[in-house]
């Protein structure tokens, strides 16, 4: 496969450093067009021979001459123009130096290749973790299989010893109404063979011995099952559901780790059976050292044992406490709301339906913690678990659980060491398994990952910001004072957290450059150990205000207005104004790209734009940012579209012509432009209209001064402005001017 064709199938991630390598110089449309052609050439060698690149860069245009002739027959103008325009550049920059042509394909075809292998080794990475996962469950899978065939080979035993018992009591019958003794010969004194009951007595007493051997490897198949189910499997799975909780990959193994778990029972429940079994046989026929009498109580007891470990880890949290108003935040609970949590008993077995009676509690084990809160749980806080129709697990929902806070007489002195949203809380459920066949009762628990419980919304943000810190750092689901001393995270922690963030709302994480400008935000507010970024939950917490709340008003931003623009890669989103700046600078004038401002708490998007001076230096200039209010009455994309900038001559212009680095305006946006409709008959105005009507007007951004002027000294607005203004803008929105920040 070509490299070009390659490099298109990678994730965005990828492409956008794809998009780094190409800007007007050599633009990307001619890696499109071209690419087979591009490919074919040696251009390392080129690139040392000057009549060698001479000729490849004539051939170059010859190959734009053909894709413009391929255009003109499908009659399309707008590409017909695009590569006039590319093919004069070219001959601009090159023609008098086709080896720095040469040079800048050489270096950007190994840059692809580069990113072609950065990607394939992460990908072997994550198919070699995915591939180690599948070998892990091949080989839990495995040794189910092995414990089900030993359950198939005990059932055999068992049914040949049945088998020998039978026959051994119809000869006993048979001797007995002929009035003979086993063992004895007959009574005429006839010569004849001994009875052939003692050699199925010593057939009976082998089987005995095999049927027992076989239980125990079977008990200790299972129990080898077990060690890896609850030792292993089950954490594993709690950790991923942790991490599903905060954003990360969705955690959906439950239903694999029930069938494993029913497994086993079912195993567990087959060996019991044939414990009774034999125990009937031992009652028909005893003789000394019987296998089944000396085994049999203690196989009884193993297997009891390995049950009831089983089963007292088999209630599991299904679905982690959640406001349904807010299911992206999990974990994070406000009082007077209502909150959902589902429970699942991971051994599905029909008896075990209806029988178990789930009650809920908050905060059961915390001992007496002074100043913190505490509260009752309201609604119904008990359900029986039953078999769901949907996949058949036997499960309860709780659906109407809230809090309220207890209220603390008299004045509340004593302050609690930690804030409303670090303290932590538990909540737990318990239940009881009666075995009626061994007159046991299994207790069975099974507590969520900690909450945080707010009383106000606007704690919102800071809630999840201790949920995120929890859940990133560790996996101890009962330790409630984590926020006593918090520890510090290493910048990758954070980094990937921070990317699930949007991930998990959008088709797009952060890629590294947005990322490393979050570290630089960062940096200031935290310590830098042995080299290592790590950012502590304080600091990040207590400045001005929180990078949470900053995070949190540009994630429900994009979520209610930007998440198109966020998913297609149009917004640039988090980067410096230096780096801006160094992006822009070599860039055509009106090229501008799409950033979030770093201002706003509560979310807000900008973008900047560049120019030129008589002298070729760069000028930059951004808008005062659009927060919710703006975009809620305009989108984006129209904003883009009808920005327009006010010159001293009243003469609006719009200065936007290119988003970053080089994509056309309308190319970029044009998607999103609002679908012009129907053009409404001409109105008489002089004489006025039959009917009443109003004439259409149209909202738009309009900045006083062109970024060309912006060096002159600036102008108010004359009323003669306002009223060529006003021809653009409806009157009542002449006072929502964006105005140009410096």
């Amino acid at each position: 496969m070509a490299q070009w064709d390659q490099l298109k199938m990678l994730d965005c991630k990828y492409l956008e450093q794809v998009d780094q390598l190409y800007d007007d110089s050599f633009p990307m449309d001619i890696r499109q067009y071209l690419s087979k052609w591009i490919e074919s050439i040696d251009w390392d060698t080129v690139a040392y021979q000057d009549s060698l690149a001479t000729v490849r860069f004539h051939d170059l245009l010859t190959q734009l001459d053909d894709q413009h002739g391929r255009f003109a027959l499908n009659n399309n103008f707008l590409l017909q123009h695009n590569i006039r325009k590319i093919k004069r550049n070219l001959q601009d920059r090159f023609q008098e130096d086709p080896v720095h042509m040469a040079m800048v394909i050489s270096r950007n075809l190994k840059e692809e290749k580069k990113i072609l292998e950065n990607a394939k080794n992460t990908k072997q990475e994550s198919e070699g973790a995915v591939s180690a996962m599948v070998v892990e469950k091949q080989k839990l899978d495995n040794k189910v299989k092995d414990m089900k065939d030993r359950v198939q080979v005990a059932d055999q035993y068992i049914k040949n010893l049945e088998d020998l018992q039978d026959e051994y009591d119809f000869k006993v019958n048979n001797l007995k109404n002929r009035d003979q003794t086993p063992g004895e010969r007959p009574a005429d004194g006839t010569r004849g063979s001994v009875n052939p009951v003692g050699g199925l007595t010593v057939c009976l007493c082998a089987g005995g011995q095999e049927a027992v051997g076989q239980l125990n490897d079977l008990l200790t198949a299972t129990q080898a099952l077990l060690a890896d189910l609850i030792s292993e499997e089950l954490p594993e799975w709690r950790q991923r559901q942790q991490i599903a909780c905060i954003g990360g990959p969705p955690n959906a193994c439950v239903d694999q780790l029930q069938s494993w778990f029913t497994s086993a029972a079912e195993s567990l429940q087959q060996v019991r059976q044939h414990l009774k079994k034999l125990q009937e046989l031992e009652q028909k026929f005893t003789y000394d050292d019987d296998p089944i009498a000396q085994k049999k109580a203690y196989l009884e007891a193993r297997a009891l044992d390995l049950l009831k470990d089983l089963l007292s880890n088999s209630l599991v949290v299904e679905r982690q406490p959640c406001m349904p108003t807010h299911p992206q935040r999990p974990l994070v609970l406000k009082t007077g709301v209502q909150f959902t949590v589902k429970l699942r008993f991971l051994v599905k077995l029909q008896e075990f339906n209806y029988q178990l009676k789930v009650k809920a509690l908050f905060d059961k084990d915390v001992t007496e913690k002074k100043g913190f809160r505490k509260f009752n749980i309201l609604g119904t806080n008990t359900k029986i678990m039953n078999m769901e129709e949907s996949n058949g697990s036997l499960a309860a929902e709780f659906r109407h659980l809230q809090l309220k806070e207890q209220k603390v007489a008299g004045n509340r002195t004593n302050e609690g060491p930690l804030i409303v949203t670090e303290e932590l809380h538990s909540l737990s459920f318990e239940s009881e398994l009666q075995l009626n066949q061994s007159g046991l009762n299994i207790k069975l628990e099974a507590i969520s990952l900690p909450v945080v419980v707010i009383s106000n919304v606007c704690q919102l943000p800071s809630g999840w910001a201790s949920i995120l810190w929890y859940n990133m750092l560790t996996t101890e689901p009962k330790n409630l004072k984590f926020f006593l001393k918090p520890p510090l995270a290493k910048w990758s922690q954070l980094s990937e957290v921070l990317s699930w963030q949007f991930s998990a709302v959008t088709q797009r994480g952060l890629n590294q450059e947005q990322l490393s400008m979050l570290a630089d935000k960062l940096v200031p507010l935290d310590l830098l150990m042995d080299g290592v970024l790590q950012c502590s939950h304080e600091s990040a917490n207590e400045k001005a205000f929180p990078f949470w709340l900053w995070i949190e008003g540009i994630l429900d931003l994009i979520k209610r207005h930007l998440l198109s623009l966020w998913n297609d890669g149009s917004i640039t989103g988090f980067l410096s104004k230096e780096r801006e700046k160094a992006l822009l600078s070599d860039k055509c004038p009106g090229t501008f790209l799409l950033r979030f401002s770093e201002s706003s708490r509560d979310g807000a998007i900008t973008f900047t734009w560049v120019e030129h001076d008589v002298h070729d230096k760069p000028l930059f200039h951004s808008v005062e940012p659009y927060t919710k209010k703006e975009l809620s009455a305009v989108s984006l994309a129209d904003i883009i579209r009808t920005y327009k900038v006010m010159a001293v001559e009243n003469i609006p212009e719009n200065p936007l012509r290119f988003l970053f680095p080089d994509i056309p305006k309308d190319k970029a946006f044009g998607k999103y432009y609002p679908k012009p409709s129907e053009t409404p008959e001409p109105m008489d105005v002089e004489n006025g209209p039959k009917e009443y009507g109003y004439m259409k007007t149209e909202l738009i951004s309009v900045s006083e001064v062109h970024p060309s002027r912006l060096q002159d000294k600036m102008m108010p607005m004359s009323p003669d402005d306002f009223k060529e203004l006003s021809q653009y803008v409806s009157p009542r929105d002449i006072d929502a001017v964006v105005r140009i920040r410096f």
